[in-house]
Formats: C-alpha cells, sequence, structure tokens
C-alpha cells in the first residue's frame, strides 16, 4: 500500500493559490506602473496549473500528455518574461519575478511529484499469471466472484471515482466500444472502492453490458498491490472517502489468465481501448 497524505494536501491548495497569485498579477499589469509586462509574466506562469485543471475537467480523451509540455512552456515563458524585466531591463522590483517562479514551482510539483505513483509494478498482475480468487460487490449489494470471468476473455479496469476526470474519460472511451465487447463475448468490469450509488450513476450514464463493481475497503487492490491510502486530494467537492485506486487495467484470457496489465505510475496516462481489443483478439487465436 501506498500512502499519498501529503500529496493529498497539495493540490487543492495549489490551484487556489495559483488563481489568487494570477488573479493579483493581472490587476498588477492592468495598473500600468511601467511594472506590467513583468506582472504579465507572473499572470501567465501562475495561470498555466488552474488551466491544466481546467482541461483536464473538460477532458473528452484519458490520454493527455506525461509532462504537460504546453503549460510548462507557458509557465516557463513568463517566467523569463518576469526575470528579463527585473534583471535587463532594470525593474526596480524583483517581486514579479518571484511570484512568477512561485507559479511555475507549483506547476512542476503537480506535474512531475503529484501526477506520479512511484510504484512498484505488482508482480501478481504480470502477464502469464493467473487471476486470483476474489469476491466484488454488485450495484444491488450482491456478491460476485470472479468465477464469473472464467471462460471468456474480460477487461478488469481499477478507477479512482467518479471525481477523477480522467477516469471518467476513460470509461466514456471503452463504452464507445460496447458493441464490439459485446461481439467479442468480452466481459468488461470496472471496479472501484466508491459507494455502490456513486457507481451506479456510471452505469446509468453509459450503455453496454459492463459491470460496475465495489472493491469494499479496497481489499482487492490491497492484495493486488495498486491501492493508495489518502489518494483523494482533500478538500475535494463531495463527501469523498479518503482511500482510492491507483489507475490499472488488466486483461484475462478464457483460461483466467493475465494477458495484458497496465499499471501507469502517472494518473494522467493511460491506454488506449483499441489495444485490450487486438491484445484479446490475438490471445484468442493463440488459444485455438
Amino acid at each position: 500500500m501506498k500512502d499519498a497524505k501529503w500529496k493529498s494536501l497539495f493540490l487543492v491548495p495549489a490551484i487556489i493559490l495559483s488563481i489568487v497569485l494570477a488573479f493579483l498579477s493581472l490587476v498588477l499589469a492592468l495598473r500600468g506602473n511601467g511594472d506590467q509586462l513583468a506582472w504579465w509574466g507572473a499572470f501567465a506562469a501562475n495561470l498555466s496549473l488552474p488551466l491544466t485543471q481546467l482541461y483536464l475537467q473538460t477532458a473528452k480523451r484519458a490520454r493527455v500528455s506525461e509532462n504537460a509540455p504546453l503549460a510548462v512552456l507557458l509557465a516557463s515563458a513568463g517566467v523569463l518574461l518576469a526575470g528579463w524585466e527585473w534583471l535587463m531591463e532594470g525593474l526596480a522590483t524583483w517581486l514579479p519575478f518571484v511570484v512568477a517562479v512561485a507559479g511555475l514551482g507549483l506547476l512542476a510539483l503537480y506535474v512531475f511529484w503529484y501526477a506520479r505513483f512511484g510504484r512498484i509494478t505488482g508482480s501478481r498482475l504480470d502477464v502469464g499469471a493467473k487471476l486470483p480468487d476474489f469476491s466484488l460487490t454488485d450495484l444491488h449489494g450482491e456478491l460476485v466472484d470472479s468465477s464469473v470471468f472464467h471462460g471468456k476473455p474480460a477487461i478488469l479496469v481499477f478507477f479512482r471515482g467518479n471525481w477523477c476526470p480522467l477516469c471518467m474519460a476513460q470509461i466514456a472511451e471503452i463504452a464507445e466500444l460496447a458493441e464490439d465487447f459485446d461481439a467479442g463475448g468480452i466481459e468488461v468490469a470496472f471496479i472501484s472502492s466508491q459507494p455502490a450509488a456513486r457507481s451506479r450513476e456510471l452505469a446509468e450514464r453509459f450503455s453496454g453490458s459492463f459491470r460496475f463493481l465495489q472493491d469494499r475497503d479496497n481489499k482487492l487492490a490491497r492484495h493486488l498491490d495498486i491501492d493508495i491510502r489518502n489518494g483523494v486530494p482533500a478538500f475535494w467537492p463531495g463527501d469523498l472517502q479518503p482511500d482510492t485506486v491507483m489507475p490499472t487495467v488488466v486483461v484475462i484470457n478464457q483460461n483466467a489468465t493475465i494477458v495484458y496489465s497496465d499499471q501507469t505510475d502517472n494518473y494522467r496516462v493511460r491506454p488506449d481501448p483499441d489495444i485490450f481489443l487486438a491484445i484479446i483478439r490475438r490471445a484468442g487465436a493463440m488459444a485455438r
């Protein structure tokens, strides 16, 4: 189990601080006291993190760049502009440069520290291993045994919860291929530790013969070593449980043997669902 206690305290305060600094920089840039270019630089540097989060909240696809190059470029340009005005143009105050550096620093912490799990790939999910036996709960509170996935290929998607926009984009992408999965007799299960009522909202939103299963107390995730304590950002809107799971996709063949496992180390990076189909078809052809 990984504990993300310190990370959970980072995201929301960092976004709020960036917005406040961006607003103050904008006000000072519009004031026009000869230091406006430096303050425009500080504004751009601090706007980068909020814009990145806004983009994620409206993302239609589950795959975004791992290192957010456009956001980093914008923030870096802001720092360079503020630094140029201070060091090269003889600006009397260094404050815009410091504010710009703060914006770039918050963005860098988000991209290169917060977004990454630093996890070690779990051996229980190695390709060629057997999927361990487990029991989960369906939307009606009934136990679902892992044996329901035997005799058919299946895709198990462990997602963080409705609050995670990239998880929702990932589910939407997979739902677009519902007819392909159904035609191939492929079972698809979305697994989360969130309350069943929240997963029921997803079941009503996305068509297809998918299973939405609850992993109570992250019991299965803990066994697979993909759970994360305090993985939900503190102060995030909604009544959310603090513990969650690292996004993981497991594909098994009809013999419950793992043929594909994606254990991303960055919650911003998810596999293309077309990969699932290609791997299952190849595995099926090999089984025959």
